[in-house]
């Protein structure tokens, strides 16, 4: 079966209360993508979008980002998902044959729309929803706490996650400013506003505005656009159960089988020996660990004693991860995109060194119940 290349990308700066119109953003996102490939308008075979109808407020929302994000004229569709889960579809396309070149892109605009409110739409409509005590707020409580009573881990071992994050997306310029902090302090995090019990204010990945592209091609078409792709080697992808308390908050299965699934298929044996470096979403400081765990880094409950910095055993979120900012819907592509710059080399600042395999993961529901992880590598 012949390769898939990430040939271009593109990623806007993230703000908390962007300056101007969304629209603007798509394209801006598509065709800087475009732009860092040397491609026109007329080179898109596909385009496939991730946003959301609730965090966007109309039905059929795609319809009018068809014209700023490359659709016009191609064929096109949408993705009601993360980001991530886009890249799978397009994926799925260049494969089917049929297509020379994907674009991929997601994005929302947090501030114009209340997040906490549209996630409620993802809780039990008869029992939950209508009293609204369990949404996505409290049900990260109840994860953090799970993880830590069943693990022994100490709420100081997640402050550390939140702290090293938080000063990494200080190194990256597209990072979202209130989330870039290098002079955070465990201290800082654990005195930060209670958000829900025992998760604190600084652990979490504040929702913001931005927009994200990637480009997609099949090997041949690949090689001719760049002498430096990144080649899709595997994919995996699995969804828990629907209902919080038939979980066990305490791991993420979801994130095991698909794990696997996509280390099946890209022969990876070993994770922490054979991958240099992770981006993972991380919707909380205390899914980093829990993610990292489920994925093979280390045994469960171990996560806090993985050496994750830059220059560290495992890398992990060297751009910041989502805690340096989560735009909704094209969290998880960023987090791709991100892996690319560092097996191209393109990560000014934060720059893993040597790195030649990554890996990369998107999520949505409640305490990441849908995880999908992607393996990359390098083409030189």
């Amino acid at each position: 079966m012949e390769k898939v290349g990430i040939v271009g990308y593109n990623q806007v700066k993230l703000y908390s209360d962007a300056n101007y119109g969304r629209y603007e953003m798509i394209f801006e996102a598509v065709r800087g993508a475009l732009d860092s490939a040397g491609l026109k308008k007329k080179d898109i075979t596909t385009v496939v979008s991730a946003t959301n109808d609730y965090y966007d407020g109309r039905t059929i929302s795609n319809a009018l980002t068809v014209e700023p994000g490359g659709g016009y004229l191609a064929d096109e569709s949408k993705v009601e998902m993360d980001g991530a889960h886009a890249v799978l579809y397009g994926l799925m396309r260049i494969l089917s044959g049929n297509h020379k070149l994907a674009v991929v892109w997601g994005g929302s605009m947090a501030s114009s729309f209340p997040y906490h409110t549209a996630r409620l739409y993802e809780t039990d409509p008869i029992w939950e929803r209508p009293l609204a005590y369990v949404n996505d707020i409290t049900s990260a409580g109840f994860q953090m706490r799970a993880y830590m009573e069943k693990f022994g881990v100490s709420a100081e071992d997640i402050a550390k996650i939140a702290v090293k994050n938080r000063k990494n997306a200080a190194k990256n310029q597209l990072a979202l400013v209130e989330a870039q902090n290098p002079n955070l302090t465990v201290k800082d995090v654990l005195e930060s506003e209670i958000y829900a019990d025992p998760v604190t204010e600084l652990m979490v990945a504040q929702p913001c505005d931005g927009v994200a592209a990637l480009l997609l091609a099949p090997e041949k078409q690949a090689l001719k656009i760049t002498d430096n792709p990144v080649w899709v080697i595997g994919v995996g992808y699995n969804q828990e159960t629907y209902y919080l308390g038939e979980r066990d908050l305490s791991s993420s299965k979801s994130m095991e089988l698909a794990s696997k699934m996509a280390f099946n298929a890209a022969g990876v044996k070993n994770p922490l020996s054979e991958i240099d470096v992770a981006e993972l979403f991380e919707a909380y400081a205390h899914e980093e660990l829990i993610l990292s765990e489920a994925i093979g880094f280390t045994e469960k409950g171990k996560g806090a004693s993985l050496s994750s910095e830059i220059g560290g055993d495992m890398p992990i979120n060297p751009s910041g991860g989502a805690l340096g900012g989560n735009p909704p819907c094209a969290t998880g592509l960023i987090r791709i995109i991100e892996a690319v710059k560092q097996l191209r080399g393109e990560a000014n600042g934060y720059q893993v060194k040597g790195a030649e395999k990554a890996i990369a993961s998107g999520q949505i529901g409640l305490c990441a119940q849908n995880n999908i992880l992607y393996v990359l590598e390098g083409g030189n």
